[in-house]
């Protein structure tokens, strides 16, 4: 059942939005701190790029929530991918995160945030003038007359017939 009004946001988009936007504040600290920790030790110094991961994650879902966020909806696709980002960041002991991201894919299937998101992705962009382009006429090349000849039935010859050649009865 929609009970959103036309132009509103559904309470499950703006729910995404939200969740999405805390998540990538804290993946960015949570990135800074582990990598901040590894740089204490030679084995964190190698394994330093690893320790980026969850700050990159935060940088993309904070931008996605803007885009979410904004007063003006943008045309966006929900992003799966970003929700399993946040799923997989268990493995770096972020439960907040994995939590929202099962939570994100789970409302990527009601059908109000679906609606909602095919609307804003619809949206044409319209011009703020109206231009009345009359389309060029082609000109076409001019076709002359084929004169046909007339088709002449074919003459039929009867065959010939063989001449027959007598036989002597004594030779």
């Amino acid at each position: 059942m929609n009970t959103t009004y036309p132009n509103q946001k559904p309470g499950l988009f703006t729910a995404i939005a939200v969740m999405t936007l805390t998540s990538g504040v804290i993946n960015l600290f949570w990135g800074f701190i582990a990598s901040a920790t590894a740089l204490g030790t030679f084995v964190g110094i190698v394994c330093l790029p690893i320790t980026i991961l969850p700050t990159i994650l935060g940088i993309f879902e904070i931008i996605f929530a803007a885009k979410l966020l904004s007063a003006q909806p943008e045309p966006v696709k929900p992003s799966q991918s970003l929700a399993v980002f946040q799923i997989l960041t268990f493995l770096m002991g972020n439960i907040f995160s994995m939590v929202v991201g099962i939570l994100t894919l789970i409302f990527y299937n009601d059908i109000s945030v679906k609606e909602y998101f095919s609307k804003i992705n619809s949206v044409q962009i319209s011009m703020p003038f109206e231009s009345k382009v009359e389309p060029i006429p082609v000109q076409q090349p001019e076709v002359l007359p084929v004169r046909e000849e007339p088709v002449l039935p074919e003459l039929i010859e009867e065959p010939v017939k063989p001449k027959r050649i007598r036989k002597i009865a004594g030779k």
